[in-house]
């Protein structure tokens, strides 16, 4: 059997938690990320870090600060249900990031602040669901892109093999060694030069033609397609699960009230029967004490009616 929690952790939580789903709350979160998006900027500026280096560091740990009471909140939020909290993927990822500025390596070592710092700007995905949406439609793409990323490497071996083959000797710049002919297919695939290879591949045989036009056909049409076809179709799928989770969402937020108005409203009804029932009483009485029944018959007519 499960517990019910503690009436003061009822409490926090619902404290906390109607300060984390205001929207002037996610505001401020918003903003100060920005903000620390720009002291970060700011520092890369070496005259200006060096003229204002105090104020750059005060704003940092006033932006530390926020976060931490941020996560503070979230946690309190939870305090009824833990567990709910590890459950969203972004509270784990906001309280890692948070939580490495304290640790001693991280905060000793500039670089690695930097590097975490920058990282929290993509916590802004939390609150623009459009940028939500396109972080899980790049997640889902993965599979898709693994297998694209396979194709497209064979694709390229087999055609830098045979670039080595028929050009190496005559172009040894660009076709000289496997990793050469390589480099210049991942090139050619952004059809970046494409024209002087072509010019290059003529002046060696008429049949560089094939060559070149069969690789730019299957490397920068069909599978660059079918990549955007991979992403798109994530793309989807990602709005259906966003949206899924806000059906999942919206009624747990809205299901009490509504069942508090739906119970309020049978209450009086309930009462109005029983009032009217009441009256009903009441009415039968005074008339069968001012009319008494004469016989029985008519004793039956009168409760009939």
């Amino acid at each position: 059997m499960t517990t019910a929690p503690a009436p003061t952790r009822v409490r926090i939580a619902a404290s906390c938690r109607s300060v984390t789903e205001a929207p002037a709350f996610s505001f401020a979160v918003l903003t100060v990320i920005l903000l620390n998006a720009v002291l970060l900027g700011a520092e890369t500026y070496r005259g200006f870090a060096a003229e204002h280096a105090a104020q750059l560091r005060g704003a940092e740990h006033g932006c530390l600060a926020f976060f931490t009471l941020e996560m503070l909140l979230r946690l309190g939020a939870h305090a009824d249900r833990p567990r709910e909290f590890w459950r969203d993927g972004w509270n784990a990822f906001d309280l890692i990031v948070v939580a490495c500025a304290y640790i001693p390596f991280v905060r000793e070592n500039s670089t690695v602040l930097r590097l975490l710092r920058l990282v929290r700007v993509l916590r802004t995905a939390r609150f623009l669901p459009q940028l939500r949406i396109l972080f899980i439609a790049v997640s889902r793409s993965l599979p898709g892109t693994v297998s694209f990323l396979f194709v497209g490497a064979v694709i390229l071996y087999v055609y830098a093999m045979v670039g080595w083959v028929c050009f190496g000797s005559h172009d040894p710049a660009h076709f000289g060694s496997l990793g050469r002919a390589l480099l210049t297919l991942f090139l050619l695939m952004t059809l970046e030069g494409l024209q002087d290879a072509i010019y290059n591949g003529l002046a060696i045989s008429r049949l560089s033609i094939l060559y070149y036009g069969s690789y730019v056909l299957l490397a920068s049409f069909v599978l660059v397609n079918v990549l955007i076809g991979v992403v798109l179709n994530s793309l989807d799928e990602a709005r259906e699960l966003d949206s899924a989770a806000l059906d999942k969402t919206g009624p747990d937020k809205t299901g009490p009230d509504e069942a508090a108005v739906d119970g309020t409203g049978r209450a009086d009804l309930a009462e109005r029967i029983a009032g009217m029932r009441q009256s009903l009483d009441v009415l039968e009485q005074s008339l069968g004490a001012a009319h008494p029944p004469a016989s029985r018959d008519q004793e039956r007519m009168t409760t009939i009616a």
